[in-house]
């Protein structure tokens, strides 16, 4: 066994498990980038769609955990597919070493821009009067965004349709276009089209106001308690590497996401930079599985068969 001294001494490959250009992967090529400056090895992605990125993670779970096989992988694939799915093929206490958070992204609740709700005391009272009536669009069954929803129906006693979609951009299009009513996205992802008028801000989801918008009220701010939510990006590996491997790549990850040039790199792309370490994830996961599966079976969402 190489010890850490010698590791890398050859390429190590990062699983992303879905299609280039979303949250994991530009997480993953930006702060692999700046390990390989310091480590003087590639860092090669390895893009592996499908299943809402459980046949990436299986993979990493299945594979030798020698430090040459790492994971970016989302609240999705490490939260909320374990709580989901009877059987997604990995569960991330039992199959991962937990390396990083290394970004996280609040939701955001917005609506057609000609919806009648301007506020969300306004939304609660509509959605209590039009119960079962107003759509809610999401990324897909079982994504954040769709579980977001579902409790902040739990939170404020109201309902609404679920509209799920292949994907968040589509949601978007759909949402622009009034096709439907509502959704939680991840702010990142809509800026640009709430600035252009395209769609209506009511409330973040983080535990404060937004510096890209700040006269948007926090869900707490207005009434809505437990409703602080972040999508999240971040580093594991299989589980039962060398403790000196561990180490180095914890160490190389949170260094390179604190570095000035990356977190601004980072923070212009719309992430807040987390780079916690692997014992501060270990305790940050085990309340995010339990708050999920929690959401998942009060609502009673079942996955897309």
């Amino acid at each position: 066994m190489a010890v850490a001294q010698d590791y890398p001494a050859k390429s190590v490959t990062v699983i992303v498990p879905f299609t280039a250009g979303g949250a994991s992967d530009t997480t993953a090529r930006m702060t692999t980038q700046k390990m390989q400056e310091s480590f003087g090895q590639s860092f090669i992605i390895e893009n592996k769609p499908g299943a809402n990125g459980s046949i990436g993670a299986t993979q990493l779970a299945r594979s030798k955990p020698d430090g040459y096989t790492l994971m970016v992988g989302s609240i999705g694939v490490i939260a909320i597919n374990p709580v989901l799915y009877k059987d997604p093929g990995y569960h991330p206490l039992q199959n991962f070493d937990l390396l990083s958070v290394a970004v996280r992204n609040p939701n955001v609740l917005i609506t057609r821009p000609d919806f009648p709700a301007n506020t969300v005391q306004e939304l609660i009272d509509y959605l209590k009067k039009n119960p079962d009536k107003v759509t809610f669009a999401s990324s897909g069954v079982g994504s954040s965004d769709h579980l977001t929803a579902v409790l902040f129906w739990q939170k404020t006693g109201t309902t609404g349709i679920h509209t799920p979609y292949k994907g968040g951009s589509q949601a978007h299009t759909d949402l622009m276009g009034g096709h439907v009513d509502v959704s939680f996205q991840n702010l990142g992802a809509v800026a640009n089209y709430i600035r252009g008028g395209k769609m209506k801000i009511l409330a973040v989801t983080s535990d404060t106001r937004s510096d890209s918008f700040p006269q948007t009220p926090t869900m707490k701010e207005v009434g809505v308690d437990d409703l602080n939510i972040y999508s999240w990006q971040a580093f594991v590996a299989p589980k039962g590497l060398p403790a000196d491997v561990k180490t180095k790549l914890e160490t190389s990850i949170t260094t390179a996401l604190t570095s000035p040039d990356l977190k601004k790199r980072l923070t212009d792309s719309g992430f807040e930079v987390v780079a916690n370490t692997s014992a501060e994830f270990q305790s940050f996961l085990e309340k995010e599985l339990t708050r999920w599966k929690t959401v998942v079976e009060i609502g009673k969402v079942k996955p897309e068969q």
